[in-house]
C-alpha cells in the first residue's frame, strides 16, 4: 500500500468512525434518555456525515461507506486496487467506532443495530431504494463538474438524513454494510443483516449506474466532465 493510498483510506476511516459514532451513539443515547427522538437521531446522522465530507472530502473522497466505493469502482469512478484497502478501513473503523459507543455510552438499542420491522422481501427492496437515491446524489455531486461541489455535503447529509426519517422506523435505513455490520457484530445480531449487505450495495450499484445514464451522453464529453 502506497503512502498515498494510506493517508487516504484512514481518512475516510476516521470518517466512518465518526459516522457510526456519532450515529449509532445517539441511537443509544435515546434509548437511554428517550431525549432525542426519531427526529434528533435521524438529524445526527445527517450532519455527522455532513461535517466528515466537509472534513475529508478532498483528501479521501468522502465514501465511508463499502457499498458506495463498491459502486463508484463498478462504473469507473474509482480504481479496483484501492477498494480494499477503503473497505478495510471501513470496516475496522465502524468495528472500533461500535466498541467506543459500548465503553462511552452503553449498550442500548443494541448498540444501534439495524433490524427490519418489515419482511425480509421488503426490507431488501426499501434498503435498494433509499442507498438508490443516496448514491444517485452523491455520484451527482462528487462526480459531474457541472453540479456545485460547494453543496456536496449538505445534498448528501441531507439525503441520509431524509432516507433515515422516512425508513428508519422500517429498516433503521441502513444504506451502509459497516455502520449495520459492524454494532450486530459487538452487540450479537444475526437477524436479517445480509438484508444489509445486498440491499445497499445492489442499490448503490443501480444509483450511479442511473446518474450515468441520465447525465452523460455524447453530446456531453469531454468538456461536461460528467463521463
Amino acid at each position: 500500500m502506497t503512502h498515498r493510498l494510506l493517508r487516504k483510506a484512514a481518512a475516510d476511516g476516521v470518517g466512518t468512525f465518526a459516522l457510526v459514532f456519532a450515529g449509532c451513539g445517539a441511537a443509544v443515547v435515546d434509548a437511554q434518555t428517550h431525549t432525542l427522538g426519531h427526529l434528533g437521531v435521524c438529524a445526527v446522522f445527517g450532519l455527522v456525515v455532513g461535517a466528515m465530507i466537509f472534513s475529508t472530502g478532498h483528501v479521501s473522497g468522502a465514501h465511508f461507506n463499502p457499498a458506495v466505493t463498491l459502486a463508484f469502482a463498478a462504473v469507473g469512478r474509482f480504481p479496483w486496487r484501492e477498494v480494499p484497502a477503503y473497505v478495510l478501513a471501513q470496516s475496522v473503523a465502524a468495528v472500533l467506532a461500535s466498541a467506543a459507543v459500548l465503553g462511552l455510552i452503553g449498550s442500548e438499542a443494541a448498540l444501534g443495530a439495524t433490524v427490519p420491522s418489515v419482511g425480509l422481501g421488503p426490507a431488501v427492496g426499501l434498503e435498494v431504494v433509499l442507498t438508490f437515491f443516496l448514491m444517485f446524489v452523491i455520484t451527482s455531486v462528487a462526480t459531474d463538474s457541472r453540479a456545485s461541489g460547494n453543496v456536496a455535503a449538505i445534498a448528501i447529509g441531507g439525503t441520509v438524513a431524509l432516507a433515515a426519517l422516512v425508513g428508519g422506523p422500517l429498516t433503521g435505513a441502513s444504506m451502509n454494510p459497516a455502520r449495520s455490520l459492524a454494532p450486530a457484530l459487538l452487540a450479537g445480531v444475526t437477524e436479517a443483516q445480509w438484508v444489509y449487505v445486498i440491499g445497499p450495495v445492489i442499490g448503490a450499484w443501480l444509483g450511479a449506474f442511473t446518474y450515468q445514464l441520465v447525465a452523460c451522453g455524447p453530446a456531453d464529453k469531454p468538456a461536461s466532465g460528467c463521463c
